[in-house]
């Protein structure tokens, strides 16, 4: 029983393209070294996980590959990252808003041609144009 099992697996490797050998390879060598440098049980970082949301986009069987964490921490971290990323680009930006050049110089060309308008007036015909 052994033998068929091993020849429906080298069947089935037969069948897969050379790149996704190669990335399962990798995911595989990946998770070894996870191993040797942890004792006990295994010390992800950050960089591994990177590396299997990297994988995750990459392989279309990651999840047969992965073997020290369940693919659903994978799918975890990758929702974690994307919270993350949105939440620091709809962040607020503290102060005042920039003013655009050009309705600096036409408050500047209006203060220059009108001298006897005071601020109100100037800040009023602005907001008009």
């Amino acid at each position: 029983m052994p033998d068929f099992a091993a020849l429906v697996s080298v069947l089935r490797l037969a069948g897969r393209d050379r790149a996704q050998l190669v990335l399962e390879n990798i995911a595989l060598r990946q998770q070894l070294a996870v191993y040797k440098r942890s004792v006990g049980r295994p010390n992800i970082n950050d960089r591994d996980r990177i590396f299997w949301l990297t994988v995750m986009r990459l392989l279309r069987d990651w999840r047969d590959a992965l073997v020290i964490v369940q693919p659903a921490t994978v799918i975890k971290w990758h929702r974690r990252g994307f919270r993350h990323y949105w939440r620091r680009k709809s962040r607020s930006r503290p102060g005042r808003p920039p003013i655009p050049m050009a309705v600096i110089m036409l408050i500047k060309r209006m203060s220059k041609e009108n001298v006897t308008w005071g601020a109100p007036r100037i800040g009023a015909s602005v907001i008009a144009c």
